[in-house]
């Protein structure tokens, strides 16, 4: 009898330890799966506890007819359609920065939920084997503008293209987890794949990110640091993309533009605010906890804000709330 045969039996039989052991190995690609359909960490964090749950009630039910990653996918992935088709989704945010008048935004964003991934908990789960449909590379398919745009389709065609496409799960296999059919996989995946084209950026023309932790990536994120922490307006500007994006999510005002993020920038800096950056990774890209420097001995965190590299300049900026920073180990404030 193998241990893992030997785990599932015990683990039938009510052994509590058994069944933790036995799932532990898929806890973390799970719970990112759950990331993906949901985009938040705290929705995902909540549907992987609820597909726990529903496993270990439900695990004489487990026929073996496929692995038992395979089976655990399928309960997440319902877990998650039934988390989508019924959640009040956080609701988007008024402008709440005293003292800041914004611009006029390009647009309202609709992915007010958002919220950024820690890199720490992306170890080992980018090195998990994909199956052979796989069409994203998993650093790809955890950026944030990735997750964005798979959060625009509807939840069907949504979860067809992250078991096909990201996971690279056979079509037959993503019908029997959904309970459907070849033909309506097929279709499901076709719809979605022509959707998220038309909500991702265009990738024609544009230079590839540099490589996470590597020398050019070191030099843009000090580089923007430098220039964001001394308030050099120019100096920000200058790392910016033509067609660079800023959003700050659950607040729905997006930028689009590079003249549009200098109004944005020169309205925070004008109004007397400096920060203090504390680098960390989330969605495999560059992240900072902001730290606003106050007149006391303490600088408050306002939140974290994540970059998007192409080549050697920023294609995108994302602040969300200081509600994230634990998730990232950083404290709500430092000393000043």
């Amino acid at each position: 009898m193998t241990d893992a045969t030997d785990l599932l039996s015990r683990a039938r039989a009510g052994d509590g330890d058994a069944f933790r052991e036995l799932v532990e190995p898929h806890r973390r690609e799970l719970q990112v799966h759950c990331y993906r359909m949901l985009g938040s960490i705290q929705d995902a964090e909540d549907a992987l506890q609820d597909t726990l749950l529903t496993a270990w009630q439900g695990l004489t039910g487990f026929e073996e007819r496929a692995s038992l990653r395979t089976w655990l996918y399928r309960v997440a992935t319902n877990r998650c359609l039934n988390a989508r088709r019924s959640a009040g989704r956080r609701p988007a945010k008024q402008w709440d920065i005293p003292g800041v008048e914004p611009p006029e935004p390009t647009r309202l964003g609709e992915v007010v939920w958002l919220e950024p991934y820690p890199d720490t908990l992306l170890e080992g789960v980018t090195d998990v084997p994909l199956g052979p449909a796989a069409r994203y590379e998993q650093i790809e398919s955890i950026s944030l503008a990735f997750v964005t745009a798979l959060q625009t389709l509807p939840p069907r065609q949504l979860a067809v293209l992250i078991l096909r496409d990201v996971l690279g799960f056979h079509a037959g296999e993503v019908a029997e987890m959904l309970d459907s059919t070849l033909e309506s996989v097929n279709s499901a995946l076709k719809r979605a794949r022509a959707g998220l084209e038309r909500r991702r950026p265009p990738a024609a023309g544009r230079e590839p990110a540099p490589a996470p932790a590597s020398p050019a990536e070191d030099a843009i994120v000090a580089k923007f640091v430098r220039a964001y922490e001394s308030a050099d307006l120019d100096a920000v500007v200058a790392l910016l993309t033509d067609d660079v994006f800023i959003s700050m999510p659950p607040i729905p005002f997006e930028y689009q533009g590079r003249d549009m993020a200098a109004r944005f920038c020169a309205g925070l800096f004008d109004a007397g605010r400096r920060f203090d950056l504390v680098p960390t990774r989330a969605n495999g890209q560059p992240a900072f906890g902001a730290y606003l420097r106050t007149a006391g001995d303490v600088r408050r965190g306002i939140g974290l804000i994540v970059i998007a590299l192409t080549g050697d300049r920023i294609s995108a900026m994302i602040r969300f709330e200081n509600s994230v920073l634990p998730w990232f180990g950083l404290p709500r404030s430092i000393p000043g």
